[in-house]
């Protein structure tokens, strides 16, 4: 465990479904009550350690609790094989991790965040569109429509990366080891993310994180490739009760800014954040301080840190026209 003056840091872990996940819980150094918390999740074939730390960290030193976590198959949660994406698995861990938030000793139960980007961010969309008991949702350039993800992928690649996504996912059936592909590559390699500046983005997101190149796998089992397209949380976003941020950047060219614009517009309770800048753009400078700002300003005015206080002095006097004690208001 690490401490500081604001918030305590700890190596945990939970089970979802008989799998233990690994995951950093921050918790306020003095807290005023219980606080709320924000759980968080990476994105595609990513691990907690890529930038969302630094996220984490200015969530804690605002006052609140944060569970980051890390998907079973990925980055030091265990389950074999090794980074496969699945998303009905990955939906289940992030009900195993906020029900392990939930149950956090410095945590209010009932003031939970979910924090999703990219991937995760239509994870957090698809469980609060479902009935997650959530007090806000946070999503970052979150994929949000699987046809529009295909389109942005462009046929040539699509062509490029079927037969590896069909014959893994063949293969699954028979129970054969997995077949994988780079999780990010150049333009026009056979990669799960191949856009135009993907990999210098993917490069400077490792440089700026506290982890190297190796310490994860940066590949994953090509099935994904083959059933992303009909992964589309948009489809519930009118069921959506809770307030929901949802910021885009403006120049995504991996899950475009069109589609979750949409959903910003068909959830009840929404808040649309635009930057002009690619879908890595939010994780570093010069967006990274504006971007988690506004976050942490929905934050302060949906979820606030401690709740609202009643700063009214109050004494025990008698009640005069009963004789008895009885409180009254200054």
């Amino acid at each position: 465990m690490s401490s500081g003056d604001q918030y305590t840091q700890a190596e945990e872990f939970f089970t979802s479904h008989g799998v233990r996940c690994a995951a950093t819980v921050y918790r306020p150094s003095a807290p005023v009550g219980p606080v709320p918390v924000v759980v968080m999740a990476h994105g595609f074939a990513a691990t907690r350690g890529i930038r969302l730390p630094a996220y984490a960290e200015r969530f804690a030193a605002a006052g609140y609790a944060v569970v980051l976590f890390d998907y079973r198959y990925f980055g030091d949660s265990e389950g074999e094989p090794r980074q496969l994406l699945d998303v009905r698995s990955q939906l289940d861990d992030w009900r195993a991790a906020i029900t392990f938030a939930r149950s956090l000793q410095c945590v209010d139960a009932e003031r939970v965040i979910a924090w999703g980007t990219s991937f995760a961010g239509g994870h957090v969309l698809t469980l609060a569109g479902h009935g997650e008991r959530l007090a806000a949702v946070i999503a970052q350039v979150p994929h949000v429509s699987g046809p529009a993800a295909v389109r942005a992928t462009g046929l040539r690649q699509a062509l490029r990366l079927a037969p590896v996504g069909l014959s893994d996912l063949v293969g699954s059936y028979f129970g054969r080891p997995p077949r994988y592909v780079a999780a990010v590559g150049s333009e026009n390699s056979v990669a799960a993310l191949a856009a135009p500046g993907a990999m210098a983005a993917f490069e400077r997101l490792i440089a700026e994180s506290s982890i190297r190149r190796g310490d994860h796998p940066e590949t994953v089992a090509a099935r994904i490739l083959v059933k992303i397209g009909l992964y589309s949380p948009a489809r519930t976003a009118r069921k959506i009760t809770c307030p929901v941020l949802i910021q885009v950047a403006a120049s995504d060219n991996i899950a475009p800014a069109a589609a979750a614009m949409k959903v910003a517009r068909a959830a009840p309770d929404s808040t649309l954040l635009r930057y002009e800048c690619g879908h890595f753009g939010p994780y570093v400078d010069p967006f990274f301080p504006a971007v988690v700002a506004d976050q942490l300003s929905f934050l302060n005015e949906r979820v606030p840190p401690a709740p609202e206080r009643d700063d009214r002095q109050y004494f025990v006097g008698p009640d005069f026209a009963t004789g008895k004690n009885s409180p009254n208001v200054k």
